[in-house]
């Protein structure tokens, strides 16, 4: 199966496959809080996760995202003038669920229930430093190979 590497530090993103071999690297960015774990930090969680969930298959390149539903919209400027506060989600989500009961799963530690992603964000959002409010983002074309190439169930290490 193949396996997702993220590394906070040096804001990447690496898909190995089953022999350890890497397929992708890709830039990316993760929490401006830094890591972390608890309910409502807005950091990046940390350990072993899954993905547990695979949105929006089909969607053309900057599908906006509310609710991990498609609104209709497609990311452009003057949407992106119109609602110049808003965390958007576009294109693919990936869910996460944590692996470690009491780290990053179940209580107030709980990834899933932390609505973290891997998502597409607009094109102007800056990659390889920190910038959003917990999940990963990552380039619309790259979150797209990403969602082709892992299926649910695969293995996300966050370090």
């Amino acid at each position: 199966m193949i396996r997702i590497d993220i590394n906070i530090l040096s804001q990447d993103l690496i898909i190995t496959d089953n022999n350890g071999l890497n397929i992708s690297r890709y830039s990316i960015s993760s929490a401006k809080n830094g890591a972390g774990e608890k309910s409502g930090s807005n950091c990046t969680p940390r350990g072993k996760h899954i993905v547990r969930a695979k949105i929006g298959a089909g969607q053309p390149l900057n599908t906006v995202f509310v609710g991990r539903r498609p609104t209709g919209e497609i990311y452009n400027h003057e949407l992106s003038e119109k609602f110049p506060n808003r965390d958007w989600i576009l294109t693919r989500i990936l869910w996460l669920s944590g692996c470690e009961v009491g780290f990053n799963r179940l209580g107030d530690v709980d990834t899933m229930r932390r609505l973290v992603y891997i998502h597409g964000c607009p094109d102007t959002t800056e990659m390889g430093k920190p910038g959003s409010h917990g999940c990963i983002r990552m380039r619309n074309q790259d979150i797209v190979e990403l969602f082709d190439r892992v299926p649910v169930g695969s293995f996300v290490n966050i370090v």
